[in-house]
């Protein structure tokens, strides 16, 4: 199993210059991703308990018509993807600002095997290689801890909302441009429309009284952990919206549950989020893994 290299620098230093001095000296020991052709995908399936259609016809449409029943409720057909050929760092292993590591892809196996090992990507500017993320402390909304004000509660009476029927709109609004501090390149955003596509990554899309998308958000969905990734909106009160849309969801499924924000904001600390320790953080996502999903 390939190791992704951990030699970097604090981000503090991270400016393009100092980037570009430590990218040149990291040497990525990795199995060449093309072993994977079109053979050894098949003899990966054909070890698969489970008989899927070539991913590449699993388009949005296709994919809700084979949504089946469980306990009164559908849930999307999940497709596991060839595994993930790097082998990430331990959490605790990571920076003082909580860059764990350099490297891999953004196949969706390797997306897979990062968050169930407390990491996650964010491209930075002037770094060529795709970091990886575990911060400490990690931001959670604790699902019992949620407070959503009594305005909230009056705007959500104003608006509708669905859950993956507009995934494609909700990243392309979160991916928006002239949005400051945006992260979500066009890389990133394919990676999660495949994630989508395979039943990995779920949207929740809020819409307005004339059928308008006002805002919504996106994550990632492993058993019982939930890794919210962005949101937006361009009416008030939408993106707020979409997450308390998202904790009633997860509060009914039942059990013991993660809801992961990543960095606690104010915004988001106002709402009930806060920051766990990491060995706090690795406890609960051991426990939430085991779950079954809620979408």
């Amino acid at each position: 199993m390939a190791r992704i290299s951990t030699k970097v620098r604090p981000l503090e230093v991270w400016n393009e210059a100092g980037a570009a001095a430590v990218m040149a000296q990291i040497s990525t020991k990795v199995r060449p991703l093309e072993v994977w052709n079109e053979a050894g995908a098949a003899a990966v399936m054909a070890r698969s308990p489970t008989t899927v259609r070539p991913v590449e016809i699993w388009n949005e449409a296709s994919r809700r018509r084979s949504w089946r029943g469980h306990r009164g409720r559908v849930r999307p057909v999940r497709i596991e993807p060839p595994p993930c050929p790097w082998e990430f760092p331990p959490a605790d292993t990571a920076g003082d600002q909580g860059l764990l590591a350099l490297g891999a892809d953004l196949e969706p196996g390797t997306l897979l095997a990062a968050y169930r090992a407390a990491a996650f990507p964010m491209p930075m500017t002037g770094v060529r290689e795709l970091p990886w993320f575990s911060p400490d402390p990690r931001g959670i909304v604790p699902l019992g801890e949620f407070r959503p004000s009594r305005s909230l509660r009056r705007s959500a009476r104003r608006f509708t909302v669905t859950a993956d029927t507009a995934f494609a709109a909700v990243i392309g609004g979160c991916a928006d441009p002239r949005r400051p501090g945006g992260w979500i390149t066009p890389p990133i955003r394919a990676a999660y429309e495949r994630l989508h596509s395979l039943g990995w990554a779920h949207s929740l899309e809020v819409w307005d009284a004339e059928g308008t998308l006002a805002g919504g958000l996106y994550g990632v969905e492993i058993g019982g952990l939930f890794a919210a990734e962005s949101k937006f909106h361009v009416r008030t009160d939408a993106s707020k919206v979409a997450l308390l849309a998202l904790v009633e969801r997860l509060r009914a499924a039942g059990g013991e549950r993660l809801l992961d924000v990543q960095w606690t904001t104010p915004h988001l600390a106002a709402l009930g989020a806060r920051d766990v320790a990491r060995s706090e953080y690795l406890r609960l996502l051991a426990v939430a893994l085991a779950r079954p999903p809620a979408f």
